[in-house]
């Protein structure tokens, strides 16, 4: 038993002793923590409230689009590009608004409007999404090399159906018919089992493969 209490006695004189030299490190990262973990969740919040001010911008300007004032929904659409760039807010309003500015044929406008969408978009599906669009102004601009450009920054398995099939509309216009083949065929296989025969990407297979006899 006095073994038993003296060995008590020494880790207790030994506890002591290291809480005397390490104390000030134990409460100095105690205090580290409990900051670290009040600031994020002030982090979090400030997040969330930045957040819901970027959808409530946005809202804001499907109302005024509905309305017809071009002028409130262009410094809507500023606003949110210039306070919420990181909100996916502000590349949804962006894009729409590539939208309306391709509806107005005003190509250049929108393709400006998707620079910055593809700059700022948040994850690559997004990005990828941005590209293709890009890729289709381009080819109504009638610019094929750009929009085959576009489609070339696109990862690849993205969005096949609709890429591919663009893309074989593209080489086509680049007097590529070949190539065009390969890009239709890829985007008939990506439909599945599931494609209906005479689908419109069947249609133009079919349609090069005439004038290639017609050319034989």
């Amino acid at each position: 038993m006095a073994f038993d209490a003296y060995d008590d006695y020494e880790q207790s004189e030994r506890v002591q002793k290291w809480l005397r030299q390490n104390g000030l490190s134990i409460v100095v990262g105690i205090v580290i923590g409990l900051i670290g973990i009040f600031g994020y969740q002030q982090w979090r919040n400030h997040q969330a409230s930045h957040q819901a001010a970027a959808s409530g911008l946005y809202q804001q300007l499907q109302a005024v689009i509905d309305n017809g004032n071009t002028a409130a929904s262009d410094a809507l659409v500023q606003q949110l590009m210039n306070d919420y760039a990181e909100s996916p807010y502000a590349l949804f309003a962006v894009s729409d608004r590539a939208r309306r500015q391709v509806e107005a044929k005003d190509y250049d406008k929108a393709l400006d409007s998707l620079a910055w969408a593809e700059q700022h978009a948040s994850s690559p599906s997004l990005k990828a999404l941005v590209e293709l669009r890009m890729a289709h102004v381009q080819f109504a601009k009638g610019d094929a090399k750009e929009a085959l450009a576009a489609l070339d920054r696109m990862p690849p398995d993205s969005y096949t159906i609709v890429s591919q099939e663009l893309r074989g509309d593209v080489l086509v216009k680049l007097g590529r018919p070949d190539d065009a083949l390969k890009a239709y065929q890829a985007a008939v296989k990506a439909m599945g089992p599931e494609a209906q025969q005479g689908n419109e990407v069947q249609m133009k297979i079919d349609d090069l493969a005439t004038a290639g006899k017609q050319g034989a």
